[in-house]
């Protein structure tokens, strides 16, 4: 996978990408409802601008990202949704400079963590590597979101790399947050990407395997769609179990999205 800095770049862009979509909206617009339940695009860009912000904590003051996590224990099904409400009522010119703020001060922070640092989180402590790959990969899964509410599509770019390299490391995570055993063998995970390259995981002879889109396999993972509205192949039942349980982010199983909403 790629170096630090090369990741710092990916997520800028990514956050570019999503800044974009949102800069000229109008106040009215952050309030339309995105296909997350409940969440507007400002709970989209507040969620994102709360866990930059977090994020920097975890990255600079051990301590009090500590109780922060202490004081999320008692709430730990909700404090999310509770944080995007928070960031939510903020008006949309002081969101978005918020957001443009944090995600800055993430980078900068990230930068300047010593070589070998593993960083707390709410889960196992990070790399400042895998922290970043984890934002930029909650950036274009919640852009996707905003995309969808405006009806625009967004041309993929080779940055699906980091958000299909989680989706696949995550495999087992995903069976224990459903109380399953993973399976023992590896699968082998062939995607093609937007330029044509193919990127792989696992062994070749592997007899449980996914091949297809890179962006649908992305789409799959952080469940912005459902298998069914996919070009995904998938041999072998244990594959295609895991493909419905799948998820790249963090927490609780998600919802997902329906067979046909987006058709």
């Amino acid at each position: 996978m790629a170096d630090l800095e090369a990741l710092l770049a990916d997520f800028t862009a990514e956050c570019a990408d999503l800044d974009r979509l949102v800069a000229d909206l109008d106040p009215a617009d952050w309030h339309r409802d995105t296909p997350a339940a409940g969440w507007t695009i400002a709970h989209q860009i507040g969620h994102l601008t709360w866990t930059d912000r977090v994020s920097v904590v975890a990255a600079t003051d051990t301590a009090a990202f500590d109780a922060l996590v202490q004081a999320a224990l008692p709430r730990v099904l909700t404090f999310v949704d509770e944080a995007a409400e928070e960031e939510a009522k903020i008006p949309a010119p002081q969101l978005l400079a918020d957001w443009r703020r944090d995600r800055i001060a993430l980078v900068e922070a990230l930068r300047a963590v010593p070589a070998g640092t593993k960083l707390p989180w709410f889960g196992p402590p990070m790399s400042p590597a895998s922290m970043v790959t984890a934002r930029l990969m909650e950036t274009w899964a919640h852009g996707q979101d905003v995309a969808d509410t405006l009806g625009i599509t967004r041309e993929p770019s080779a940055r699906l790399r980091h958000i299909a390299h989680i989706g696949v490391r995550t495999r087992n995570f995903a069976y224990l947050t459903h109380e399953k055993t993973p399976p023992a063998a590896e699968f082998r995970i062939e995607l093609t990407a937007p330029d044509g390259a193919v990127w792989t995981w696992g062994p070749e002879d592997a007899e449980q395997r996914v091949t297809g889109p890179a962006l649908d396999f992305c789409l799959l993972v952080t469940q912005r769609r459902h298998i069914d509205d996919l070009g995904l192949t998938v041999l072998g039942t244990d594959a295609r179990e895991w493909l419905t349980l799948a998820q790249a982010f963090a927490g609780p199983p998600g919802n997902g999205r329906t067979a046909g909403q987006f058709a």
